[in-house]
């Protein structure tokens, strides 16, 4: 094939094929600069596309098990906080039943020993049943175990169980019921022992509930620092070196302006032939 030629510039082709490949290249570098992705979509590595889409979706459902621990934590937050008190109130109740079992007191004094202590019996239930966080309640006769979730598929869950703190349930047994007084110094001296039983027992359940909380915000520390270390792995497959990025953007721009100037004068080659018919 001439070189000298009006139909076909293969100068001009050539430099026209490497400009466009330049630019391509050039604007496969802008994107990655716009949006710091190396892999961007499956079109870039669909494998390295793949796995990080795993690892998101991970990440994503490890937010659900972060929302079902906290929930869990505030609902054994009450609980703990409404034990205390009432654990408070049977150290009260316990004081008042002493001071009624001496035999020496009179009625009035006795009188007014067991209005205070009834008194105190009665908020215990008041607490109970309003001891509640997003409708859970663990402290009431048949209250509410916790199965808070442990991983991001679901098939590991936190079990903590529920503590009856109830008047008459399981801790404070019916001796410490909501009929229970201390009007007489046989009965006040009876109900000492049976308020120090459910003292030791509330303090045992508070023990338990406390193990639970401190296993859920555990397990929430580990989840948080999961979510990291996945979300810089995720990085690690996906994300650009923006510095590298800069550098080829540079000299795709050179690359470009010089593949400009290759066309240019690959065009004007046929303007130089018309000097050979002057």
């Amino acid at each position: 094939m001439s070189i000298d030629s009006v139909n076909t510039n293969v100068g001009a082709m050539i430099a026209l094929e490497n400009l466009s490949v330049t630019q391509a290249q050039l604007q496969k570098t802008q994107a990655i600069i716009s949006t710091g992705l190396r892999v961007a979509g499956p079109q870039d590595d669909g494998s390295t596309w793949a796995i990080a889409q795993n690892q998101r979706a991970q990440v994503l459902s490890l937010d659900a098990v972060k929302d079902s621990l906290s929930r869990g934590q505030s609902v054994l937050d009450v609980s703990i906080s409404a034990g205390t008190s009432i654990s408070d109130l049977l150290t009260q109740m316990k004081s008042k039943a002493l001071a009624a079992s001496d035999q020496g007191l009179d009625s009035t004094s006795r009188t007014a020993l067991n209005d205070q202590f009834q008194a105190l019996r009665d908020q215990i239930t008041t607490i109970v049943n309003n001891a509640v966080f997003n409708g859970t309640n663990m402290i009431k006769n048949g209250g509410n175990n916790i199965y808070a979730l442990a991983n991001a598929d679901g098939t590991s869950k936190i079990t903590v169980l529920a503590q009856d703190l109830s008047l008459g349930g399981g801790n404070l047994t019916a001796n410490v019921g909501a009929t229970a007084s201390i009007g007489t110094a046989t009965v006040a001296s009876q109900m000492v022992g049976y308020l120090q039983t459910a003292i030791d027992n509330v303090s045992s359940a508070l023990a338990k509930l406390g193990t639970g909380s401190n296993a859920l915000d555990t397990h929430q520390t580990f989840i948080s620092s999961l979510q990291d270390t996945l979300n810089q792995g995720i990085s690690n497959l996906v994300d650009a070196d923006l510095a590298k990025e800069s550098a080829m953007l540079g000299a795709l721009q050179t690359k470009q302006q010089l593949g400009v100037q290759a066309l240019s004068i690959a065009n004007s080659s046929t303007s130089i032939m018309l000097a050979l018919f002057r």
